[in-house]
């Protein structure tokens, strides 16, 4: 074995395993050709591998290492472990390439005969491992693009990047910003990816999500009677001036800032470009009453009844889409999960206008006419608490008394009776117009949505009242990525950071990336050629 030397702060590494970090001659005979010179016994593909392999044994056997401690061991182990596997990872290539049948000819879709081959065309590859290359053989004609059916046999990707890398890619951005997924992928795998490459992967491993979701093996019908929960919301997004939709970039062109690098007091941002957020997911009947809601009843074992756990959740959102395809899609999923429409079918909402029109143009487009519509408590628990800061103090307990009463008749469906009251009250005590503001727009929204109120109703067929789980979604898809301290989003890069957490939070990532590995197949492989020759036996 040759002498160890350090190559960084405590790195040992034996002579044998310099290598590769010197010249590109180096490189090359550190992978070795895969075309064999003549004479001699047969080549070995995996012969660095081994090499490498049996060096890295005898240094961690070796009297210096002896005396490491075990940290040290393992960084060792682990850096050139990562390289052993490089090595095996290119000895396959290798022999991919010296097994792959020389063709006459190959055709393309274009119907134009490619019959000038070259050998040894390469293309770099960056694996989980580190650098490889993959040579094989090209066939062009002149003014036509090359073919490559190992390329197509392997499934290689346009970019250097491997699927391997790709998917640690799409796991580390899905979590945390691209300088913190930089470092993390950098290390724990023998690659390198820079920013820019990486926002741009995020784009184009998530391009295939609604494709995933249209086409995908339709799942049986639930064996339930249980019902099926839609609902929707939305939530800002901080972007770049040119991703904002138009009539905010206008608002934002016009505005005049105090400051140059943040908002002063009172000034609107116009920075942000409002995402959809959408969930369905089924969930046994919950029977309750008012009084059990407002913690005042308690069932009849002495003890408030658990919530039912949601069951075959999906969530997902939108920012780059329009509102009313998102609320579109999340029709189309109730059907495909009860096609005939014989479960109770609850869609929650907020009250929001534009939201409730969308929701009641689809009603009328998928004939759902079965569907309840409810309006979520906790929105109407907020226009009570703005109503009763203008009869009392904020944060006194005679504020929390009237609003809880209010709670209660309306959770019995008197929400009518509310807004008339309130506004009886407001008149009698002769509130100032800009007190009795608040009263008269709680009013107004609990009359313009009482048919949406009728909770009495709903927690006697034991519906949901709240939309916890949509609002869950809109952190957990939302604030816990997009709203990251100064971070601006490109439409590109927001959306498929948003499909990349739909898919994780839908437990559907591991389906969707074999879909979107066979759909880079067809796209980048299959299209080019006119036979499927890569399928053929070498």
């Amino acid at each position: 074995m040759g002498k160890l030397y350090s190559i960084g702060s405590g790195d040992i590494v034996p002579d044998g395993l310099g290598k590769l970090a010197g010249t590109r001659k180096q490189f090359e005979y550190m992978n070795e050709p895969y075309n064999k010179e003549a004479g001699g016994a047969e080549f070995d593909e995996y012969a660095a591998a081994k090499e490498h392999f049996l060096e890295m044994i005898d240094t961690v056997e070796s009297d210096e290492m002896h005396g490491r401690e075990h940290g040290d061991v393992e960084k060792f182990v682990m850096t050139q472990g990562m390289e052993a596997l490089r090595r095996v990872v290119q000895g396959h290539l290798n022999s991919r390439a010296k097994r792959e049948p020389l063709r006459d000819s190959v055709t393309g879709t274009d119907g134009i005969e490619r019959n000038h081959r070259r050998r040894d065309c390469k293309h770099d590859l960056t694996t989980v491992f580190g650098e490889v290359e993959v040579r094989r053989i090209g066939y062009g004609q002149p003014g036509q693009n090359s073919l490559y059916p190992l390329d197509a046999q392997l499934n290689l990707p346009e970019n250097k990047y491997s699927h391997g890398m790709q998917q640690r890619s799409a796991e580390e951005v899905m979590n945390v910003s691209f300088d913190v997924a930089i470092n993390n992928v950098a290390g724990t795998t023998g690659g390198k990816i820079p920013k820019h490459q990486m926002q741009d992967l995020a784009a184009e491993i998530a391009q295939d999500f609604d494709k995933f979701y249209s086409t995908r093996e339709a799942t049986m019908p639930e064996e339930t009677t249980d019902p099926l929960i839609l609902t929707t919301d939305g939530k800002g997004i901080v972007m770049v001036k040119n991703a904002l939709r138009e009539q905010t970039r206008k608002a934002a062109d016009k505005e005049k800032r105090k400051l140059k690098t943040r908002l002063s007091p009172g000034e609107k941002g116009n920075r942000k470009r409002m995402a959809t957020v959408a969930s369905v997911y089924s969930v046994a009947r919950h029977n309750r009453t008012a009084e059990m809601i407002m913690g005042i009843s308690k069932d009849e074992v002495g003890s408030r009844i658990k919530p039912p756990k949601v069951r075959n959740k999906r969530v997902w959102a939108s920012v780059e889409r329009p509102a009313i395809d998102v609320v579109d899609d999340i029709f189309q999923e109730a059907v495909r999960r009860d096609p005939q429409k014989q479960r109770p079918w609850a869609m929650l909402v907020d009250g929001q206008p534009q939201q409730l029109k969308n929701v009641l143009s689809c009603i009328k487009s998928y004939k759902a006419e079965h569907i309840v519509i409810i309006m979520d408590l906790i929105h109407v628990i907020e226009y009570l608490w703005k109503a009763a800061h203008a009869f009392f103090p904020e944060g006194s307990a005679a504020a929390e008394k009237w609003v809880k009463e209010h709670e209660l008749a309306i959770l019995k469906g008197k929400a009518s009776h509310v807004a008339a009251g309130m506004r009886r009250s407001a008149t009698r005590r002769g509130l100032s117009k800009k007190k009795r503001e608040a009263v008269d727009i709680c009013a107004r929204y609990l009359l313009t949505n009482s048919h949406y109120m009728r909770y009495h109703e709903f927690l006697k067929q034991g519906l949901p009242i709240a939309t916890g789980v949509i609002e869950g979604a809109c952190r957990h898809l939302i604030n816990d990525r997009m709203d990251i301290t100064g971070a601006r989003w490109g439409l590109k890069t927001a959306e498929g950071i948003l499909r990349l957490r739909s898919l994780r939070s839908s437990e559907d990532f591991a389906e969707y990336w074999e879909f979107h590995k066979a759909k880079e197949l067809q796209r980048t492989h299959v299209v080019k050629f006119h036979s499927r020759i890569w399928q053929e036996a070498a």
